[in-house]
């Protein structure tokens, strides 16, 4: 198991943001009174290293995957539970779709404002023309909490799964489609 440094659960926004989309993030989380735990962690890149900030925010932290069409002219941001494997084949069956694969860290920070390892649903805020589609395995979206990135690899959120569903996504203009896992 990773050692990874998770701080102590906290309800407040931090003091000093460390990026664009953290700040949005939070202001957004704030304008729409939508109740958070958070903690401030050592970089949790990996989902090794999320299982002890899963454990601090007893929710464990969600997979993000930010994948594209060969043209790179569609793309997808899917979420589901951090044990699952990611498979293409099941993945593009679910919704009907041609093959895909991980779009690049460049359309990551131009459409979310967030690099790799840091990826979030709720940077979601920041794709004003829509480009992205939200997916969401259906246990996922029964959850009762989700629990993510705060936009940054060294910080993580927890929030209710219906504040995400019915404040945060429609206030980004986000609607997602939920899949059944395979």
């Amino acid at each position: 198991m990773s050692d990874t440094y998770v701080s102590e659960p906290m309800r407040t926004v931090p003091e000093k943001y460390k990026s664009p989309a953290q700040q949005t993030i939070f202001e957004t989380l704030t304008a729409l009174d939508i109740p958070f735990l958070r903690v401030d962690t050592g970089d949790g890149t990996t989902m090794e290293a999320c299982i002890p900030i899963g454990a601090k925010l007893e929710n464990p932290v969600i997979k993000t995957v930010f994948v594209t069409n060969r043209q790179q002219t569609r793309f997808w941001l899917y979420i589901m539970a951090p044990d699952k494997p990611f498979v293409t084949k099941e993945f593009c069956a679910a919704l009907a779709i041609p093959r895909v694969s991980f779009a690049s860290e460049e359309h990551l920070v131009a459409m979310m404002g967030t690099p790799h390892g840091a990826t979030t649903v709720l940077a979601l805020v920041n794709d004003k023309d829509h480009c992205i589609q939200l997916v969401i395995d259906r246990p996922i979206a029964e959850s009762q909490f989700i629990s993510c990135t705060d936009g940054t690899n060294t910080g993580f959120v927890r929030l209710r799964m219906e504040d995400l569903l019915s404040k945060y996504l429609p206030h980004t203009g986000h609607s997602p489609v939920i899949i059944p896992i395979a």
